[in-house]
């Protein structure tokens, strides 16, 4: 049976991504299943895989994109006992997931509630448990305390926002005019996109237990800046070097280092949902399923600010790139 998928051909462009017919179905291997995708994601890591700038992706071209999916299980493989056909589950794939079916080990998924959408499972994925992890995992943060985020008006930063407000934590976030109605309704303080030091620390009223970047380049000096003393800077993508707007993703790494070493009163770290989960696979089943249950119970909805059809993969990541994507923009690959 034949299947759709999409491939990236070379690094580069979105010109460079391809609907592609597969004449034969994948086989699951033993401890797999065979899942029909049903929804993934146009995001900024994706945006750096393409390019071939992610860290944690060493394939080179020809393969598919798509780091987050929701689907339904349709084969298992032998010795696979955790799920059966017409399972809804869901992953961080890293690749693949721009595909109408795929073979992922069953014991990477995660089952989806029965009272949850779709597109709202996967605004938990990617997108939720990357500002969840950060806040509890890295940051550990508390109730009374306050956050700066950059990009806030996008998938990460709105859950990120959200995940504040339902903690009690006092929110502030970076982003561009067109953003900071979306902002404010999150029970956040939108600040603009570019504003220098001195405005950021004014606004926040002399500056935030933590900041979270995503932009990395001059914008790590911005944010380290922005710390009350004994504050944490958690560095979490390199969307300016990506972007071409300068800094260097080994130099960044670099800085993150030394200023953590250094006697200035603030620590660093660097977030990585793929190392994250490699370390402690268990705590990736344990937030998505917390998340879950938060999403059920009305205290966290994704923003999503589109559903495109898979076919329309290149004009979701020329969107992704030009940065006016307020909240998450979801690739519909089949219907359930």
């Amino acid at each position: 049976m034949p299947y759709t998928r999409v491939t990236l051909k070379a690094f580069g462009g979105p010109e460079n991504l391809a609907l592609e017919t597969v004449e034969d179905l994948p086989e699951p291997a033993a401890g797999e299943v065979r899942v029909r995708v049903l929804v993934t994601s146009a995001a900024f890591t994706d945006v750096m895989i393409r390019k071939g700038m992610y860290p944690d992706v060493k394939d080179k071209p020809p393969f598919t994109l798509g780091y987050d999916m929701v689907g339904i299980v349709d084969a298992t493989g032998p010795d696979s006992a955790r799920f059966k056909p017409g399972d809804r589950v869901a992953d961080v794939t890293t690749i693949g997931a721009y595909a109408e079916y795929l073979c992922l080990p069953e014991d990477r998924l995660t089952p989806v509630p029965d009272a949850v959408s779709d597109v709202d499972a996967l605004g938990m994925i990617l997108s939720a448990v990357t500002p969840y992890q950060m806040l509890t995992r890295v940051a550990k943060m508390q109730a009374g305390q306050s956050l700066l985020i950059h990009g806030a008006g996008g998938a990460v930063g709105t859950s990120m926002l959200q995940l504040a407000r339902d903690a009690g934590i006092t929110a502030f976030g970076t982003d561009v005019a067109a953003k900071h109605d979306l902002i404010r309704s999150l029970g956040a303080t939108p600040i603009d996109a570019d504003a220098p030091e001195a405005a950021v620390i004014e606004v926040t009223d002399g500056g935030v237990d933590a900041v979270f970047d995503p932009l990395g380049g001059e914008s790590l000096s911005r944010s380290l800046h922005a710390l009350k003393p004994g504050g944490l800077l958690v560095a979490f993508g390199f969307q300016n070097e990506v972007l071409g707007r300068g800094g260097s993703i080994p130099m960044d790494f670099v800085k993150l280092t030394l200023w953590d070493w250094l006697p200035n009163g603030h620590a660093t770290a660097f977030y990585s949902i793929g190392a994250m989960r490699r370390k402690h696979p268990e705590w990736f089943r344990e937030d998505l399923a917390t998340l879950f249950g938060m999403l059920a119970a009305g205290r966290i909805k994704p923003v999503v600010a589109e559903v495109l059809s898979m076919t329309e993969v290149r004009r979701a990541h020329q969107r992704v790139e030009a940065g006016d994507v307020a909240g998450k923009l979801v690739l519909r690959v089949s219907t359930s």
